[in-house]
């Protein structure tokens, strides 16, 4: 896999609280530079990447607004307010973070009515909208007692995604004290997605782990460690 090739699957992230404008606009220019698949921010700086980055338009780097992150611990209508001011402030996609004890409960249908309000105000808003649900795969397994109730979560949380209207399902949030992507995660999560597109994210910092998941059935990396995972890359 190429450099240009491997770019066009990195989500080029920046969600550090202490982040300036100045580093959100840096974070544009580098994936306007190298070809990144979208530049994935805090809401506050979706104004201003969005005039780094120009009008949308195919074939450049999309912009990613997190919602309810990185806890997921806010109402249906909190999330969806917070993921709509995004969109409507000029974001292409949305990385939503659920409340996590609907997925440790299996509670797929509670799961889904949540996601709901989200992707119907994001679509309301921009039919093109690309939702993405962090389901937080390293407290999940943490909370499951045997890997068959670890799957158990993962394909609840892929089914009620895949009913809500949602695009993907993403690993993780980079933030929680249990850990982020695994390979395990990532193949339980393309085995349950059917339809849904996969995102692997937290802790991919070269070029040989970027690989790893990309083979493991990712379809696209988020990373805050994207210029390093594409300097191991071949030219």
């Amino acid at each position: 896999m190429t450099r240009a090739e491997l770019a066009s699957r990195i989500d080029h992230t920046l969600l550090a609280p202490e982040a300036t404008e100045a580093d959100a606009r840096r974070l544009a220019a580098e994936a306007l530079e190298h070809g990144f698949a979208a530049v994935c921010v805090n809401p506050i700086f979706v104004s201003p990447v969005r005039e780094a980055l120009g009008p949308a338009r195919e074939g450049a780097p999309a912009l990613c607004a997190v919602a309810s992150f990185p806890l997921g611990a806010t109402t249906p209508m909190a999330r969806a307010i917070d993921a709509t001011q995004s969109v409507k402030a000029g974001a292409d996609e949305i990385d939503l973070v659920p409340w996590l004890p609907r997925l440790i409960a299996h509670d797929e249908d509670g799961l889904r009515a949540d996601l709901l309000e989200t992707v119907q105000a994001v679509r309301a808003a921009n039919p093109a909208c690309v939702v993405k649900v962090i389901l937080e795969t390293a407290a999940l397994r943490a909370a499951a007692a045997t890997d068959a109730e670890f799957e158990s979560m993962i394909r609840a949380g892929c089914a009620a995604a895949r009913r809500a209207g949602c695009d993907f399902v993403k690993t993780s949030t980079g933030f929680h004290p249990a850990g982020g992507v695994t390979i395990q995660a990532v193949r339980l999560m393309k085995t349950h997605a059917a339809g849904l597109k996969v995102k692997a994210s937290g802790g991919i910092r070269g070029y040989d782990a970027a690989r790893a998941m990309l083979d493991a059935g990712a379809d696209r990396l988020g990373a805050s460690a994207s210029l390093a995972i594409l300097a191991g890359a071949p030219a």
